[in-house]
């Protein structure tokens, strides 16, 4: 039993060898016109009538030429596929193909590329001997996470468009979808309504104690209106306030708790979570997340937020017995809940909030090869 079962995996294993190598599909005319020879071939062996015989040797040659011609375009080609480092839930990725012709003399002409899994493809015009030309497929996604890249289907219809003919190219990447990071977030607020003063109440301004005194500049929504200097803004005309040097050990860190069922409440608090990095960036605040699954350290800048992003791309909810513990300096910590929590270790609770688009930051490209013959 185990030697037929082994038997029978080598060969769906060879099977899907031969399948990746070459597919061909008749299209609608292609299986008109072969229909059409088989008739014409039938005519002539009954009727012997010369004429048949010519018109089936053009039809058969034609059938000969088609399946030639696309072999060549798909040969030789050397295949460069860059994706985005992230890309932002619901906004167009761009996947963008470099592809050269290794073919000393012949055109590949009229090829698609598509991508296991994906809708839009990116089509291939013309690419001469020697020639390197750039194609792009744009796709959206709806769902954040990461989006694994395997196979690459190269396909064509040349010359004739009676048969569409197939190669899967195995390429391996990935695309990582962020979450949202731009949701109306709240004033957080201590666990169970205490009222008592926040170092984290607002992450727009500056946020926790006060700094070395830096100067002055233009109001911005979020502010502490405890910050605006009344005397410069009166002279002014327009709000500004006062701006601080924020003590660098004091970062805000962003909890978050995944024992809940996955589901739009739980994607809401990802972007919760997502939204408050991204306010603590431009706060210049330092930030920090914190799982039950993973862990980002305390830092700044452009590429921290899209560390903190690729892990909430990758957090998985549902993980019911799990806990987020808060870090050493809790009242520094921002806990995001989809269910109330069991404790009131952290320095604030705030739950998911609404939803609405915007426009993803810009993001470097990797490059995944591939070259074949």
């Amino acid at each position: 039993m185990n030697f037929l079962a082994g038997l029978l995996r080598r060969a769906q294993g060879v099977w899907l060898r031969i399948r990746a190598w070459r597919r061909i599909r008749f299209t609608a005319g292609g299986l008109v016109f072969t229909a059409g020879a088989f008739a014409v071939g039938f005519a002539a062996v009954n009727t012997g009538n010369n004429l048949l015989y010519l018109l089936l040797g053009a039809m058969l040659g034609m059938i000969a030429l088609s399946g030639w011609l696309s072999e060549q375009t798909l040969r030789r080609l050397e295949i460069v596929r860059r994706v985005p480092r992230g890309v932002t839930v619901g906004r167009p990725v761009r996947l963008t193909y470099h592809v050269t012709n290794r073919k000393t003399r012949l055109p590949t002409l009229a090829a698609y590329l598509t991508e296991d899994g994906l809708n839009e493809s990116a089509f291939l015009a013309r690419v001469l001997a020697g020639e390197n030309v750039t194609a792009h497929s744009d796709n959206t996604f709806v769902k954040r996470g990461v989006f694994p890249l395997g196979t690459l289907t190269l396909a064509t219809s040349f010359p004739f468009g009676m048969f569409k003919k197939e190669r899967d190219i195995h390429l391996p990447g990935e695309l990582v979808i962020w979450p949202r990071t731009d949701l109306p977030v709240r004033t957080p607020t201590p666990p169970g309504g205490r009222n008592r003063p926040m170092p984290v109440a607002t992450l727009a301004g500056v946020a926790g104690a006060r700094g070395e005194y830096r100067g002055l500049r233009e109001y911005r929504p979020g502010d502490d209106p405890r910050d605006i200097h009344w005397r410069s803004t009166a002279r002014r005309g327009q709000p500004v306030v006062r701006e601080y040097d924020v003590d660098a050990g004091e970062a805000v860190w962003i909890c978050l708790d995944t024992n809940a069922p996955p589901g739009d409440r739980a994607e809401a608090a990802i972007e919760t979570a997502a939204s408050l990095a991204a306010q603590a960036l431009e706060a210049g605040r330092r930030f920090a997340l914190q799982t039950p699954s993973r862990s980002v350290e305390p830092g700044s800048g452009h590429g921290h937020l899209v560390r903190v992003l690729d892990a909430l791309a990758r957090t998985d909810f549902g993980l019911r017995g799990t806990s987020v513990a808060p870090p050493t300096n809790p009242e520094h910590s921002i806990l995001v809940a989809v269910e109330p929590p069991s404790d009131s270790r952290f320095g604030a609770v705030i739950e998911p909030g609404p939803w609405r688009d915007h426009t993803p930051p810009d993001v470097a490209a990797e490059e995944d090869r591939g070259w074949w013959s």
